[in-house]
């Protein structure tokens, strides 16, 4: 049951991160879409925080674990390193860490 749980999860939070992405990617070349979606996870784990196991599974690891992404992040930093933006890098890690901890701390809070 657990692993079909996480499974129902990852199959909305995968379309969902790319729906997104997607849709905000008309509007920018930053990469706000992996931002958004990132922060936003961390916000819905923390509301998961304190959830039954079943709950947990569904939604933190299966839904948020499909829907944020952490490789594409990690590309979207090598990628403003290669093209010398410094700057846009040095943002993006930062507010992602500040923002996407903030997040996960307003999450817990709203559920403790």
């Amino acid at each position: 049951m657990n692993t079909l749980l996480v499974m129902i999860g990852a199959a909305i939070g995968a379309p969902a991160r790319y729906a997104i992405d997607q849709y905000i990617r008309r509007f920018t070349t930053k990469p706000l879409g992996t931002f958004t979606v990132n922060i936003v996870g961390s916000f819905f784990i923390g509301l998961t925080f304190k959830a039954s196991t079943e709950t947990h599974e569904l939604l933190a690891i299966g839904f948020a674990g499909a829907f944020t992404t952490w490789s594409t992040f990690m590309l979207d930093l090598y990628l403003a390193y290669e093209l010398r933006r410094y700057k846009d890098a040095l943002i993006n890690v930062s507010a992602s860490l500040i923002f996407g901890l903030f997040a996960a701390w307003a999450g817990v809070q709203l559920v403790s």
